[in-house]
């Protein structure tokens, strides 16, 4: 029968890896803060991991870990920049046609403006979920295990996030509806 293989975070080299991730972050990430929050996320997952006894090279899963929660982080400043962000292009274009009404591209402009209003109005949760599971495509459980809370909370977030939504677009557009 085989021993499992010692847990190599119950040594002193687990520091070094702590350290070797933080950096590794902290040179491909906007601030430290950052960089440091993605860190702390690589050695959750990794608590979390069930067959840590057949991971032959700590370090280099460890560094994988980091890269994936990377590439995330990546998407989501995206996602999140091209929402809110006052100087970015529209998300959604109106496809170039001599037929396209400049009226109706203006519309589509001054709703896209609107929408964005709307979006910094909820909090950083809400947000965060509804962006999520629209914009990225993420799973109800895939947002609660991200977020690290429970799916009953995700959804409420979410229903929360697309009522206020519907509330504020269709009350400006002077459609209110009655409760």
């Amino acid at each position: 029968m085989q021993r499992p293989k010692p847990d190599p975070f119950a040594h002193e080299p687990c520091r070094g890896f702590y350290a070797d991730i933080l950096h590794f972050l902290r040179k491909r990430t906007d601030n430290a803060s950052d960089a440091a929050d993605i860190t702390q996320d690589v050695f959750t997952q990794w608590l979390g991991y069930r067959d840590k006894a057949r991971v032959e090279q700590p370090r280099a899963f460890l560094f994988q870990v980091a890269r994936n929660l990377l590439r995330d982080h990546w998407r989501r400043q995206k996602v999140r920049h091209a929402v809110l962000d006052e100087d970015a292009e529209p998300c959604v274009e109106a496809p170039a046609s001599p037929m396209t009404d400049p009226m109706a591209n203006a519309q589509t402009q001054q709703r896209l403006e609107h929408l964005k209003i709307v979006l910094a109005e909820l909090s950083p949760r809400r947000r965060e979920a509804l962006m999520l599971h629209r914009f990225e495509g993420l799973s109800q459980a895939q947002i609660s295990e991200r977020m690290g809370i429970s799916i009953s909370m995700v959804e409420k977030h979410i229903a929360a996030a697309l009522l206020h939504c519907k509330q504020r677009l269709d009350g400006d557009n002077g459609t209110e509806q009655p409760e």
